[in-house]
């Protein structure tokens, strides 16, 4: 891939050492693609690879048929999932005749001394020395590989655990909030169905309790002309919150328990209720529970 990038130069600087709008042309290649062959920057890792297992190839067809050892190559690839499959270079080269085979080996080979990885005056020994090591090695590099899934198995196995508990606490939580929900209002079922009565607070008194924070653009010394009358809602967990200064009313806000919970829960302290007033979010839960939720 070709990256080209338009440089641009202040006007500081000189025009001998940037040209504006002059570009840059900026090769980007996949590091890895250990095959790759390009005559330009071959790949000495690749290279070799590609040449070992054409090699191995050459010497299966001294015991068996090439053809036969091509369609059963075939035949593997087209059950193998698409993500598993060899790499595009080795798929052309096992699709190669013997002749072709022979032939791309040799050149293989002269590359490879010219890039250092072989030696002369015999670099096919030292290629088949390298197989023959690989052969013996293989045992070695199964049982590595095996100890690497295994670890892999194992961790998976501690994931879906871990999801399973999470989803189970999800569910318990779920379950928690759902039956404190049908309990807060239990005592608005009872058998002389008496509703809740309201929570009538100075905005003094909730200062002092911590629960209110501030009122925008309201000095601390009217607090105590303002009145936060708390009535609980038609629905269980529900209140309508209504303002008061100097007995007239102001605003109402409504007010879900479960959306305290979901701020609580993610960390929200500070919530703004009837436009300009700042509640502790906590405070509020608590001086809830206290006055309604409590058995």
């Amino acid at each position: 891939m070709t990256l080209i990038v338009t440089a641009f130069c202040s006007s500081g600087e000189s025009s001998s050492s940037a040209d504006p709008g002059s570009e840059v042309s900026l090769t980007l290649t996949n590091k890895f693609d250990i095959f790759n062959e390009s005559e330009d920057r071959p790949d000495a890792r690749g290279l070799l690879l590609s040449t070992k297992q054409l090699i191995i190839d050459v010497i299966r067809t001294r015991s068996v048929c090439h053809d036969w050892l091509m369609q059963r190559r075939a035949r593997q690839d087209a059950r193998t999932p698409d993500k598993m499959k060899r790499n595009e270079s080795l798929v052309a080269n096992g699709n190669l005749s013997l002749e072709e085979k022979k032939r791309k080996i040799l050149r293989c080979l002269r590359r490879l001394e010219g890039l250092g990885v072989l030696r002369a005056p015999h670099p096919e020994n030292q290629i088949l020395q390298m197989i023959a090591k690989d052969i013996r090695q293989q045992r070695v590099h199964r049982q590595r590989r095996g100890a690497e899934l295994q670890k892999l198995r194992q961790t998976l196995s501690s994931l879906q655990d871990k999801s399973s508990f999470h989803s189970q606490q999800v569910d318990y939580y779920r379950h928690y909030i759902t039956s404190c929900l049908d309990h807060l209002t239990h005592s608005s079922k009872s058998t002389n169905k008496k509703k809740l009565p309201a929570l009538s607070y100075s905005a003094a008194r909730l200062q002092e309790k911590g629960v209110l924070v501030e009122i925008q653009d309201l000095p601390v010394t009217q607090f105590k002309n303002v009145v936060f009358d708390i009535v609980p809602g038609p629905e269980k967990g529900t209140f309508n919150v209504k303002a008061r200064f100097l007995g007239i009313e102001m605003e109402e806000f409504p007010l879900k328990y479960q959306d305290l919970l979901q701020l609580q829960y993610e960390g929200v302290a500070v919530m703004k209720m009837i436009d300009k007033a700042k509640i502790n979010v906590n405070l509020l839960i608590f001086l809830l529970n206290k006055k309604f939720f409590k058995k």
